[in-house]
């Protein structure tokens, strides 16, 4: 079972035994139950722990990004009637400084960072909501989760607002525009050192003074997972944004 302290990704370590693979049945009963609480035969909807390659592709085919988050991730399969849906996938965020603002360590918070989905009966809402209750039990010192609504993508966090989330309002942010590719901030990082190059030389690289940003904005999500940090973080609460 996935634990925050020991944050997983397939894509760094070997299977053991067969490692699920899309598409998803009821056939993968046996091995689902050995990764996690499931029952995916026997009801509407379920969720089961699922590997690096099964919510890659979720991420492939149902999300905006096309691709799972850089570093490591815990991710939580989602099924209907034993059919694979998607995935749910939560992350230690763009910043290792994530859990600063609300006075809590690295291990304490995480970031909701993918709701890949495609055709559903249940409610997204429900779904988060399931997903959320298993990182949970899985990490019993997890305080809180982060996500955010993409208004370049014209998203306005609705479904966070069913959810009872908290919102803290409107945050900037900013992408790298490589060719046609969006990079974010971490996965530069990590694309440099992996090049074993400053920013300003892999920019020279490209033909760059400096690598081109596009400055975005995002709503920033908060949802408690115990009533002290509800109440820590309440006066932080906004009024809700409308979809445009």
């Amino acid at each position: 079972m996935p634990k925050f302290r020991h944050w997983i990704s397939s894509r760094h370590s070997k299977p053991v035994g067969e490692r699920i693979v899309l598409p998803l049945t009821t056939a993968s009963q046996p091995q689902l139950d050995k990764t996690g609480p499931s029952q995916v035969s026997k009801h509407q909807l379920s969720l089961a722990w699922i590997g690096y390659h099964d919510a890659l592709w979720a991420c492939q085919n149902w999300h905006y990004t096309k691709k799972i988050p850089v570093g490591k991730t815990v991710k939580v399969g989602v099924f209907e009637d034993g059919k694979f849906i998607g995935a749910v996938i939560f992350s230690r965020g763009a910043t290792p400084r994530i859990g600063s603002p609300y006075g809590l360590e690295q291990t304490e918070v995480c970031e909701l960072t993918r709701v890949a989905l495609t055709s559903h009966k249940s409610p997204v809402t429900q779904i988060i909501s399931e997903a959320l209750s298993m990182v949970k039990q899985a990490n019993p010192g997890l305080r809180l989760v982060v996500s955010y609504a993409a208004l370049e993508e014209g998203h306005h966090g609705g479904i966070y607002q069913a959810g009872n989330w908290i919102y803290e309002g409107c945050v900037k942010s900013h992408v790298f525009k490589i060719g046609d590719e969006l990079v974010h901030g971490r996965s530069m990082s990590l694309r440099t050192k992996r090049l074993g190059m400053t920013y300003a030389e892999y920019a020279q690289s490209l033909g760059f003074k400096q690598l081109p940003r596009i400055h975005l904005k995002r709503h920033k999500y908060l949802m408690p997972l115990d009533r002290k940090m509800r109440r820590q973080i309440d006066p932080l609460s906004k009024e809700y944004p409308k979809a445009e």
